[in-house]
């Protein structure tokens, strides 16, 4: 759905091509019509990776038309599921979706080839050279460097696993005041563009600025020379964990679990007292909505203390 999906996999060495469209804002009409193009190129096999609960996933797999068509089996699974694939495989909530990818190999006659695996992103000495020019242009470089976003996935109701806009303004007020010597850098898209600038109004505009980048891409390379980076669990989190920031550091919200954790990346957790371990009474691959009212929610995510975070931050950088 995202451009930034595409953003992460493209100059990678093992995919040939990548289609991206954004079936919500094309329409039906025109979803349908790209889906039963593909089927030219008469693909042999097709996964719904983990987790992809919705049964869209497995309708636009149909459509592609590939003879195999492999998906786990989510909460909520029923007798069209099963009708649009060919292979099923079950989920567990226990190991991280990497990990429940890798379960679908078996199905294809595959085997893992390495034993140890890491997430990947192959950015381009342009973009690494972006990073570069952007540090010394702020005078960043050899800056002790907090990154942060804000926001989170933007669909359903995700937006209410954020932890509270204003805490973040006053988390980096905090650390303008306090710890002078950290700069802070806010990260995200078009999407987090108005609550940046709530954030930069509040804070010193010396020691605090917003990470100006194009694509997904030029992100992570500049994420790469973070010394810290704070976020609940969304994509920037997984790069994070993908470019290998050290100190990173994770604010519980209900949607965190075992499978969607910083893959191959030490990192320090904020724990949320509301969630308090029922992370999957909250939020499971059904398809649907984090459970609880929009006042419980919010309520649960203002439940984790600036003192909390800022303490944590100070201590590792």
């Amino acid at each position: 759905m995202w451009p930034g999906a595409k953003d992460l996999l493209e100059n990678n060495p093992h995919v040939n091509r990548v289609f991206q469209k954004n079936f919500l804002k094309i329409g039906r009409f025109e979803t349908l019509k790209f889906l039963w193009s593909l089927r030219r190129e008469r693909y042999q096999l097709s996964v719904n990776t983990h987790p992809q609960s919705r049964i869209h996933y497995r309708i636009a797999a149909f459509l592609v038309g590939a003879p195999v068509r492999i998906s786990h089996e989510y909460d909520g699974f029923n007798w069209l599921d099963r009708r649009l694939v060919t292979g099923t495989l079950p989920q567990d909530y226990a190991r991280h979706s990497i990990e429940n990818n890798f379960d679908v190999l078996p199905l294809i006659g595959a085997q893992k080839k390495i034993t140890a695996h890491e997430m990947e992103i192959f950015l381009t000495a342009d973009e690494e050279e972006f990073a570069e020019e952007f540090l010394a242009k702020n005078k960043l470089s050899g800056k002790k460097i907090l990154g942060v976003h804000v926001g989170s996935g933007g669909t359903k109701n995700l937006p209410l696993k954020r932890w509270p806009l204003k805490n973040y303004a006053g988390l980096v007020r905090k650390l303008n005041k306090e710890r002078p010597d950290i700069r802070v850098l806010l990260f995200g898209g078009p999407e987090e563009a108005k609550d940046h600038e709530v954030v930069l109004a509040q804070s010193d505009r010396g020691l605090t600025l917003e990470a100006k980048t194009k694509n997904l891409r030029e992100t992570a390379a500049l994420m790469k020379h973070c010394s810290a980076f704070l976020s609940v669990d969304t994509a920037l989190m997984h790069i994070a964990a993908a470019v290998k920031i050290s100190n990173q550091i994770v604010i519980e919200a209900p949607t965190l679990n075992a499978t969607n954790l910083p893959f191959g990346n030490k990192f320090t957790l904020v724990k949320n007292p509301v969630v308090g371990g029922r992370n999957l009474d909250f939020y499971r691959y059904d398809g649907g909505d984090i459970k609880g009212t929009r006042e419980e929610l919010l309520a649960c995510m203002a439940s984790v203390k600036i003192e909390d975070v800022f303490a944590i931050v100070t201590e590792l950088i």
